[in-house]
């Protein structure tokens, strides 16, 4: 019987995750904390981790870098707010084998934790590269440790006007070797866009190796990109080959890059300028030959007039720039990502679903997706699991998605000004009896309802956060919920 591990510091959480799982045959142990799961692990032969992203003595990322050290191909699932999906991904980059995001749904539980057991850890297939376990194996090279994540989405693209004027870009500077410097919002697609420049270049049948810079400490970041010696440091027991050997010949692709400490900027900057890396504790110079793609969030000449990034390095990167507008400014490329994103959905789930109901592309159209692309894409995923018809309907999609749009928020949050008669009135839906009153019932109904999703945007929609906020039970915030979902329904 596998045994799972629940790392969560809400123990009403761990307690209903507990139960479900033992129903389901599992075996299950519980920590509320990084260094309870780390003991809980020392003394239990676990097959799989399941841990909350946010614990109080340590990040899941954290947790995460501190299990791969010991236990190497153990599966590592990391449970996420929407709001955090980012850094969920991140995770992954650091060898976690998937996330799933909250509000929990069994299926989707069960289906990951399936996937995770069958798989053993981190299993895949890109860019002429096989990944196996933490190893990444090069066309015809001997295996290395992974240095980073491959990007294996197909590039798609979107109709809007501001997207094909992208296009047009990447057909420019792709044939050519120019550095790049990406711009776009988290989520917004900046790895994909950089891997299909890396498709259409004379680099294409190289290695395309992707690093999150946000994801890598101070002290880890040197080793990451430019490789070690045996020796060099406490814990450096064999020599590590960098990204920047791993990808020779091919892409190489910095996310984050104004995350990067001042000391590996200078070596960066140093690498870029003379096309030699030495690794940490290295004494000799090794040759390479990649083409640099970099993305930020931020304007990088903004980052440097601020002292943040270093000015010549900027220039070294900015022989070209794309900016990737937010989708919530695309609006026409909505349905066409998620067409897309539903075809790899049916795929994964071996499912037959034709599309979505009008009502669902209508909301679709009008969420704000602050996600940008890889929100749309996990609602996606979640609402194609629970969909066992033709069409994906409003029933399947999560709740604050449904009532973002029926509250018509803006971009950022309902106006504070509006006052408690204008929110029921204008922002919520009238229920009206047979004389055309709003009844003292509707009215506290109502009112209740806007309290409920305030607290829930307040804390990212994380229900549990939002029971204690409202000082209710978890059960009972659930059926509020519940309850609104069927009246509107109806």
């Amino acid at each position: 019987m596998p045994k799972i591990l629940i790392v969560d510091d809400d123990k009403d959480m761990c307690l209903l995750l507990e139960r479900f799982l033992r129903k389901k045959n599992y075996e299950v142990v519980v920590a509320n904390s990084g260094k309870e799961a780390l003991n809980v692990l020392f003394r239990n032969n676990v097959h799989l981790v399941l841990c909350d992203y946010k614990l109080e003595d340590v990040t899941g990322a954290e947790l995460l870098t501190s299990i791969r050290k010991e236990y190497a191909d153990l599966p590592v699932i990391i449970i996420t707010a929407y709001s955090d999906i980012k850094t969920a991904v991140d995770a992954m980059k650091k060898g976690a084998f998937d996330y799933v995001t909250k509000p929990l749904f069994p299926d989707e539980i069960l289906l990951t934790i399936e996937k995770a057991l069958k798989s053993g850890g981190v299993a895949g297939n890109v860019n002429g590269l096989t990944l196996d376990g933490n190893k990444v194996q090069v066309q015809g090279a001997p295996a290395k440790e992974k240095p980073a994540t491959l990007s294996s989405d197909r590039f798609v693209a979107g109709k809007s006007p501001l997207f094909k004027n992208i296009l047009e870009q990447v057909r420019r500077v792709a044939p050519t070797d120019y550095s790049v410097i990406i711009y776009g919002e988290s989520g917004s697609g900046k790895e994909v866009l950089a891997n299909e420049i890396h498709q259409q270049s004379r680099r294409a049948k190289a290695p395309f190796v992707a690093v999150d810079c946000g994801a890598l400490s101070k002290e880890l970041a040197g080793s990451e990109l430019f490789g070690h010696e045996k020796g060099a440091f406490t814990g450096a027991l064999n020599q590590k080959t960098g990204i920047f050997e791993v990808a020779n010949g091919g892409t190489v692709f910095l996310d984050e890059i104004a995350n990067l400490s001042y000391d590996i900027q200078v070596s960066l900057l140093r690498a870029v300028q003379e096309r030699k890396i030495r690794r940490v504790g290295g004494t000799k110079d090794i040759d390479f030959d990649v083409r640099i793609i970099v993305a930020s969030n931020e304007e990088l000449w903004e980052a440097a007039k601020k002292g943040k990034f270093r000015e010549d390095l900027f220039h070294r990167f900015n022989e070209f720039s794309i900016k990737i507008p937010p989708l919530r400014d695309r609006r026409e490329d909505v349905m066409q990502f998620a067409t897309h994103f539903l075809a790899q959905a049916n795929e994964e789930l071996n499912k037959g679903i034709k599309g979505f109901a009008p009502e669902v592309e209508d909301i679709f159209r009008k969420y704000v997706w602050h996600g940008n692309l890889r929100e749309l894409k996990n609602v996606i995923k979640r609402t194609s699991l629970l969909t066992d018809g033709e069409f994906i309907e409003v029933t399947a999609l999560p709740f604050e998605i449904i009532n973002y749009s029926k509250l018509n928020f803006e971009e950022e949050e309902v106006p504070a000004a509006k006052d408690a008669k204008a929110e029921m009135g204008e922002i919520l839906p009238r229920r009206e009896d047979s004389l055309g009153e709003h009844s003292l019932k509707d009215a506290a109904a109502d009112a209740e309802y806007l309290t409920i999703l305030k607290a829930l945007k307040e804390v990212n929609f994380n229900k549990s956060k939002a029971a204690r906020l409202l000082n209710v039970d978890r059960k009972t915030l659930y059926n509020k919920i519940k309850q609104f979902d069927e009246n509107n329904n109806r």
